[in-house]
């Protein structure tokens, strides 16, 4: 009896250790929902899947955008989401097939995090059945985001097909990337999430050319918005925001790469060479974009006589911290060109102090435009990613052709 007792035992602990290892998210769309402190909700998508190896993956749904998640581990029913990008993590629960807990963002020297509830089988976002639609808000829109001296202007542009929206917010500073929600009766819905922020804007349509009592949610800040409808809105030109300052034609720096390597572009590397200075920093998602981007870029061009250099301004001036968050923003993109630890910290005060031959630093992503001579040519704030459409396709187009001119002019002479 004393060894049926053991090894019925073990037989107990053997199942108990196999079903723990077994546990998987349902595979499927599910409708996640992050809540604010205001109470409201940031809902968004995103579809499990089952891949090799017993192994589970996700994607994050933003209209067009599917943001592929590798990092997917369960215990027991435990389920833990690392995302590929801005150091932010889901620590959750299994409760029946929903999942409940917290996201996590790491901000240098402290976390945040947001109460979190997802359902499988769940394809709707806002609304399950939304109301038919009174307007339809298709087209540009001027909008003003905030209040007083804090109020944006920016360039809403909105695709309405039946109840769904898709759309996205340009500002000075790049764009409220992929947003996607409904239209029902006269009320107005989108959200976005990325792993790096959360967006829900709200408003009322109180006709066709007007957008108003607009709410805009993040995690923790919730801000007025308004809009008229406007053909010819546009923002000012992103070459005008900033400059270098009266009597300096070039800039100089020397900052550490993330193998600890001095990099200067006094290096021989960048002589006779067109030059492009990316300010960008790992927490950022218009410079993620803009990164996905001169990735491609630099395979283009840089047989061509054109190099990249990436300045890095994280959140912490903590070298290793910054360079495991760069670490993942190279291998998420296969980035082949230098990225710089810069040391300086996110605040633009402070950015702008590790270039002082520059008038300011009004945003993230910068790019600044330096040709064979070393001289400064053009300073371009923000950046309009793929989620603004034809602003996207046509900022490539001026990029590099403005590259394929820089690249014609002579080189000096040795």
């Amino acid at each position: 009896m004393k060894y049926k007792f053991i090894i019925s035992t073990l037989s107990f602990a053997l199942v108990i250790t196999s079903a723990l290892a077994q546990t998987k998210l349902k595979t499927g769309v599910w409708r996640g929902a992050l809540k604010t402190q205001s109470g409201t909700e940031i809902p968004f998508n995103f579809d499990v899947k089952d891949i090799a190896g017993g192994k589970q993956e996700l994607y994050v749904i933003n209209s067009a955008e599917r943001l592929k998640v590798t990092d997917v581990t369960t215990k027991g029913d435990s389920v833990f989401i690392h995302m590929p990008l801005f150091d932010s993590e889901f620590k959750l629960k299994l409760e029946g097939e929903d999942l409940k807990g917290q996201w996590v963002r790491h901000l240098g020297e402290r976390d945040a995090t947001v109460e979190f509830s997802a359902q499988p089988n769940t394809t709707w976002r806002f609304l399950k059945v939304p109301e038919k639609p009174l307007y339809n808000v298709d087209g540009r829109w001027s909008a003003v985001i905030g209040k007083g001296e804090r109020a944006d202007t920016t360039v809403g542009e909105f695709k309405q097909n039946g109840t769904k929206l898709t759309g996205t917010f340009l500002t000075t500073t790049g764009d409220y990337r992929y947003l996607e929600g409904s239209v029902s009766g006269d009320k107005l819905y989108l959200s976005c999430f990325d792993g790096g922020h959360a967006y829900t804007f709200t408003a009322t349509i109180k006709d066709a050319q007007t957008l108003t009592d607009g709410k805009f949610y993040a995690s923790t800040s919730v801000q007025d918005w308004a809009a008229v409808k406007d053909a010819n809105a546009k923002l000012p030109d992103a070459y005008s925001l900033s400059a270098l300052k009266p009597g300096y034609k070039k800039i100089d720096f020397s900052f550490k790469d993330i193998n600890g390597k001095e990099v200067s572009l006094n290096d021989a590397r960048y002589k006779n060479k067109v030059v492009i200075v990316q300010i960008l920093g790992s927490w950022c998602p218009n410079c993620m974009d803009e990164t996905a981007y001169m990735v491609n870029y630099y395979k283009k061009f840089q047989p061509k006589g054109v190099e990249v250099i990436g300045l890095a301004y994280e959140r912490t001036n903590d070298f290793e911290k910054s360079k495991k968050a760069l670490l993942q923003v190279k291998n998420r993109f296969n980035v082949q060109y230098p990225l710089l630890v810069t040391g300086y910290t996110s605040n633009k005060t402070e950015t702008a102090k590790s270039l002082p031959m520059l008038t300011k630093v009004v945003g993230f992503p910068t790019t600044i435009i330096i040709d064979k001579n070393g001289d400064v040519r053009k300073i371009h704030t923000g950046f309009s990613g793929p989620g603004t459409g034809e602003h996207y396709t046509e900022f490539i187009s001026e990029f590099e052709k403005l590259t394929a001119d820089l690249l014609a002019e002579r080189s000096p002479a040795r």
